[in-house]
């Protein structure tokens, strides 16, 4: 088993090969001035592979991982697992426009077509309910980052409240608030555009309150920076903000850190310098499961 990388995601894979106690290499890409990409591999592969890279700012990481995984294929590989802590392109799962293209199932099968197996975190699901109902694999693997966010928050604090900014974060807050023994509420969000949400709060006594809300995705930063905000007017004491995968896309960072937050911590799936949650433990454990 050999364990490659991206150059944009090598230290999240160099802690996972030492978890698994595997040989690490770095591809090699180039990016010509005209956008086309140049993938070098190592010229002798074993049996197995695992390529680890998130698929944040997606299209030209797709169609390196496409000529990733052919070229691996031609060089002996006979089992070629990816490793992708945020998978992109779950989003749009039904057309609801029409001749709007599905990207989740296309994606999806192009995954399957390319790969023996893919491990992912916390992917952005809305009406299916298993990984492999959009990557149509027996090995879609489908993890949770809310033990590794629950030990990090409870090493921190002995009490908090943790809060989930919309419906669709009530698995991950409600998971983590039973693992820690913290109390927990989620709040409603109505999405108007790509930058405009409305929120409003629960009916909760937020006061003087440590308070932690927990999402799966931080992107444009507005809804993140409206709940601190509504958070900041109910008095609360402190308001931080945990997040599986930091795309922070343009000012979000920025956005986020104007409204008030006192700190942000992510997870790895993204390099970022918020990045503080590790993940190596989890997905060794993961790789491990299906070797």
């Amino acid at each position: 088993m050999l364990i490659l990388a991206f150059p944009d995601y090598c230290a999240p894979a160099e802690r996972l090969a030492c978890r698994l106690n595997a040989p690490f290499e770095l591809i090699e890409l180039h990016r010509f001035p005209d956008g086309e990409s140049l993938v070098r591999l190592p010229a002798v592969l074993p049996d197995h592979v695992i390529v680890c890279r998130s698929l944040d700012r997606p299209n030209d990481k797709l169609v390196e991982l496409m000529l990733f995984a052919r070229t691996a294929r031609e060089l002996g590989a006979k089992r070629v697992t990816l490793v992708t802590p945020y998978l992109c392109y779950m989003r749009q799962d039904i057309a609801n426009r029409p001749g709007e293209a599905v990207s989740q199932r296309i994606v999806g099968r192009l995954l399957a077509d390319l790969f023996d197996d893919v491990l992912t975190v916390d992917p952005h699901l809305h009406r299916i309910s298993h990984l492999n109902q959009a990557i149509p694999l027996a090995n879609a693997v489908c993890l949770s980052a809310a033990g590794a966010i629950g030990d990090y928050l409870s090493n921190r604090f002995e009490d908090a409240i943790l809060l989930g900014p919309d419906s669709e974060s009530e698995q991950w807050v409600s998971g983590i608030a039973a693992q820690i023994g913290f109390d927990y509420a989620v709040a409603d969000k109505i999405r108007r555009g790509d930058r405009e949400v409305d929120v409003t709060l629960p009916d909760k006594e937020f006061k003087d309150k440590l308070v932690v809300i927990i999402d799966d995705m931080a992107s444009t930063g507005r809804t993140l920076a409206r709940t601190i905000g509504l958070l900041q007017n109910a008095g609360a004491r402190a308001v931080y903000a945990a997040i599986t995968h930091p795309l922070f896309c343009g000012d979000a960072e920025a956005h986020i850190r104007a409204a008030g937050v006192k700190e942000i911590w992510s997870t790895d799936s993204i390099e970022h310098p918020t990045s503080c949650i590790k993940l190596d433990a989890l997905l060794s454990e993961a790789v491990r499961s299906i070797l």
